[in-house]
């Protein structure tokens, strides 16, 4: 299954130069069939125009308003199950030293290096061997605790790393849908994109039917636009852009656990 959506696959400048170069066409091409039509249809009257036109700003804003609530959710998200993940393992690798005979000396290296394998994932190209690697820990560190169920199957002490270690299973699948899977669909930015560019074409025809020059406000409507969906998309981008979640509370577990 690949890694998040199609927008992962570029760059964020490359999405956001795209961007400006595209709704700035909108609005030259609009200007143009605008002034093209002034001397054509004599009946189309720009207050009308006009009307629609902010009728479609308008949506445009409430999709691109929902759009970026999304990736704004994805990102706090991923921040608290990073946190809670952190905690999870903390208490397990604490737990493993009460397990019954030298378990808790397996059990130990395994965390280890499941916390490496989950820094790893940092970095998108690491992110499908992570998470095959973390899987395949997670099996090994579950057999350990059944082993130990079985020789203390009354031990408080078992059934509360078992437990921990089940969470921390949990945690594992809800970190890969939310940070990994759960981008926002392709479906809703080819809407956002398509809503755009049809409002700044109009923007650019009503222009172009009132006889208005070419004016640089145009150009600070087109370079704001693409900044807000430029820092949506880079919400939206788990493992690349600006905006990536710290992974300071996995790099303190890490050293609290030694080599």
């Amino acid at each position: 299954m690949p890694v998040g959506g199609s927008l992962e696959r570029f760059p964020i400048w490359l999405l956001f130069g795209g961007t400006v170069v595209m709704f700035l066409l909108a609005v030259e091409g609009g200007f143009r069939l605008g002034a093209h039509r002034r001397y054509r249809a004599e009946e189309e009257h720009p207050p009308h125009v006009l009307a629609l036109v902010t009728t479609t700003m308008g949506l445009l804003a409430l999709v691109l308003a929902f759009t970026f609530s999304l990736a704004a959710n994805r990102f706090e998200a991923r921040k608290q199950v990073l946190v809670e993940e952190a905690n999870t393992i903390e208490t397990i690798f604490l737990r493993a030293d009460l397990l019954p005979g030298n378990r808790g000396a397996k059990v130990r290296p395994m965390l280890r290096e499941y916390v490496d394998v989950r820094l790893s994932a940092v970095k998108i190209e690491n992110v499908e061997h992570a998470m095959r690697r973390s899987v395949e820990l997670q099996r090994e560190l579950w057999k350990e605790a059944e082993a130990a169920a079985r020789d203390q199957p009354d031990s408080v002490v078992v059934g509360l790393f078992i437990e921990s270690l089940n969470k921390m299973i949990e945690l594992h699948a809800i970190r890969v849908k939310v940070a990994v899977r759960g981008g926002i669909p392709d479906a809703l930015w080819a809407g956002l994109a398509l809503i755009a560019v049809l409002t700044l074409t109009a923007v650019g025809y009503h222009a172009g039917l009132v006889k208005t020059q070419r004016s640089p406000t145009v150009a600070t409507l087109v370079m704001s636009l693409s900044i807000v969906m430029l820092l949506t998309a880079d919400l939206d981008h788990p493992q690349e852009g600006t905006l990536k979640v710290s992974q300071q509370a996995m790099i303190d577990l890490r050293r609290m656990m030694g080599d």
